[in-house]
């Protein structure tokens, strides 16, 4: 691809603070173990993202990257850094369609980062479908997406979307559909959201070093990441992909 044809690779991330990322996994990880598996889920994404060679890689950040909560947080020299700005995730993420797409005159691919299965292969062929196709989505199981790719704005897509719920990819793909967009859709993924998402982790990920999880544990201990003991059940209710990490 000629460097005018190339996505832009804008990853949406939360910073990886203990008791405000990936709270949902707090009752089993702790706040500790799951600012850690968040701080590890970003790493890779940024790794996928520029192994990809698919274009361009902006971190968007939430707080702002001059924010102190992510210091400590070593980023690439070749990663760009910006801010999401004010508003609900719908407006966050249609303001940076509009910015790629409008003043950058850029497609983009809009991406997660809390999804682990996620690899450099699926952003490659997300880029060539791109070429081809006016938009490209990436689904994952708990019936979000963690990458939605695009040629011009279309905040139809963003705007009153019923964000946390499992009807995000299929009310997003009906939408596309109504403004009569030709759209390619990749492989189902899984992203990690709650307690029973641990499953999915890939064999070999692996957290933070510092952090030691209790032997004989699978899923999260087979990452490395400490498990806690919760007072009561976990959630599993199904919840949407926000694309960033929570």
């Amino acid at each position: 691809m000629k460097l005018k044809d190339q996505p832009r690779l804008v990853i949406f991330a939360k910073a990886p603070q203990a008791g405000l990322a990936k709270t949902r996994l707090i009752p089993a990880l702790g706040a500790e173990g799951a600012a850690a598996l968040a701080r590890r889920m970003l790493e890779h994404t940024l790794q996928q993202a520029l192994a990809a060679s698919a274009g361009p890689v902006e971190l968007c950040m939430s707080p702002a990257p001059d924010d102190p909560a992510w210091q400590g947080m070593a980023l690439p020299d070749a990663v760009a850094r910006s801010a999401q700005g004010e508003g609900d995730l719908g407006q966050r993420m249609a303001r940076a369609v509009q910015r790629v797409t409008t003043e950058q005159r850029q497609p983009l691919l809009l991406l997660g980062a809390d999804c682990p299965g996620l690899t450099a292969a699926h952003l490659s062929e997300a880029a060539a479908q791109l070429a081809q196709h006016d938009a490209v989505l990436l689904p994952v199981a708990d019936g979000g997406y963690v990458l939605i790719g695009l040629k011009a704005p279309c905040p139809e897509l963003f705007t009153q979307m019923p964000w946390s719920t499992s009807a995000v990819a299929a009310e997003t793909l009906r939408r596309m559909a109504a403004l009569g967009l030709r759209v390619w859709q990749g492989p189902q993924l899984h992203d990690i959201d709650e307690a029973a998402d641990l499953a999915q982790l890939p064999a070999g990920f692996t957290a933070e070093k510092q952090f030691h999880s209790p032997p004989g544990r699978v899923g999260a201990a087979q990452a490395g990441i400490p498990i806690k003991q919760a007072s009561s059940p976990i959630s599993t209710r199904a919840s949407s992909y926000q694309l960033h990490s929570r």
